[in-house]
């Protein structure tokens, strides 16, 4: 049996893991697409702060990791799928034969279509290259600007601003990270950062960059909708992601934002499977299928499609909770499940919430019926392992539902409550 794994992030090395475990004998590649070892993307702020070299983001420190499980690690990028003969056509031009496939090939930084976006002083920062660049430019007394106030723009604001720049950041919403957090949360979150030092500008919007003239002054200009022109040495593109599939449209798996899987995480052809930010997997809360594009459903995901591939399909996935968990410069916040509610019969939210503005706490907690569904906080952290207990277990609360809407700070409580 030859088991070939496209993409080398979490769900993809997982996914070897589990197959090593699981099938003693077999004969596993993993193809990484990139120079280097499988690396973690969340590690690479830690990579810009300098508290860690490029081998501490690393997903398995030991060099010797994936020989000794007797896994082949291929760096070539794979240009096409064919599922009519099981085999991959790699970007040097070889090809090679599969049993069973798994396609973790993640995401791709979205740059968007702004003129001026492909100038030499603008990156995304989603991999290593990324982050040697940005490195190499953010350095003291510069000026940077970071298009997008999302989860990946928030998670390098720190890193940024430990480097010793001037940072602005441009966000199309009307709050920061508006996929995770709702308007009191996103304001609050902006009104930290600016006290940190850095010049927030949500509801804007980036029309065009072009480079200057001068070499005594920044090298950007960047043109705005709403507002004068910013300069800048380093522009940031944090503008979200989509799933890499690319190379796979000519082939006969079915796409539609994703991958198209089952409760096995099973696409259409019978021996190809597809995992993490590249499927559009299910999604426990309210049993729609989409990308969640975060890494603990990756890991989830990675797991439960090796032992279906080696166990002919004995492990049903019933769901990944989208959960968010952001550290923006010491400030963390947290969604959970249906954390913007659900409306009942009555077309009402049941909601409770806990606001201290001056020091930057809160909780929002979601109820649908007498169940907890969804939880966005920001300066509270004691609740996270709780919380997905709560929500997962579709726990019915009983009393504790009247509790936590008059005081939703009492989740251990009712989970302790419930047990």
């Amino acid at each position: 049996m030859h088991y070939i794994i496209v993409g080398a992030g979490p769900s993809g090395v997982i996914a070897c893991e589990t197959l090593r475990k699981l099938d003693q004998s077999a004969q596993i590649t993993l193809l990484t697409g990139q120079k280097e070892p499988p690396y973690s993307r969340m590690a690479i702020p830690y990579f810009l702060e300098e508290q860690i070299t490029e081998s501490g983001t690393y997903l398995r420190h030991n060099s010797e990791h994936f020989s000794t499980q007797n896994i082949s690690v291929i760096s070539e990028l794979v240009s096409e799928v064919h599922t009519d003969d099981n085999s991959v056509l790699l970007s040097d031009g070889n090809k090679l034969a599969y049993d069973k496939l798994l396609i973790a090939s993640g995401a791709a930084a979205i740059l968007p279509p702004i003129d001026g976006i492909g100038s030499a002083n603008v990156h995304n920062c989603w991999t290593l290259e990324d982050a040697r660049n940005i490195a190499e430019k953010a350095v003291p007394g510069s000026s940077l600007v970071l298009m997008g106030a999302g989860f990946i723009g928030c998670i390098i604001l720190q890193s940024l601003l430990k480097r010793g720049v001037n940072l602005t950041v441009v966000e199309m919403g009307e709050r920061m990270v508006p996929r995770m957090m709702d308007d009191t949360a996103g304001a609050l979150l902006k009104s930290w950062c600016e006290s940190k030092g850095v010049k927030i500008l949500t509801g804007e919007q980036v029309t065009s960059i072009c480079e200057t003239e001068s070499t005594q002054k920044e090298a950007l200009k960047v043109n705005l909708k709403n507002s004068e022109p910013l300069f800048a040495d380093l522009l940031i593109c944090a503008a979200g992601v989509k799933s890499n599939t690319v190379f796979l449209e000519n082939s006969k798996i079915k796409l539609d934002q994703g991958i198209l899987v089952n409760q096995f995480l099973q696409t259409n052809i019978d021996n190809v499977y597809a995992a993490g930010d590249a499927a559009r997997g299910l999604n426990f809360s309210d049993q729609s299928w989409n990308v969640q594009a975060i890494q603990p459903t990756a890991v989830e995901h990675g797991r439960i499609a090796a032992i279906n591939m080696v166990q002919n399909n004995s492990c049903v996935h019933h769901g990944s909770i989208n959960m968010n968990i952001l550290d923006t410069m010491g400030l963390i916040s947290t969604s959970f499940g249906q954390w913007m509610g659900v409306e009942n019969a009555e077309g009402v939210r049941e909601e409770s919430i806990l606001l201290d503005e001056k020091n930057y706490r809160y909780i929002n907690l979601q109820f649908n019926g007498d169940h907890l569904v969804g939880i966005s906080t920001l300066g509270h952290t004691q609740h996270i392992g709780v919380v997905r207990g709560l929500i997962r277990g579709k726990v019915n609360l009983g009393i504790w539902k009247e509790r936590l809407m008059k005081d939703p700070s009492r989740l251990m409580e009712a989970y302790l409550a419930n047990l």
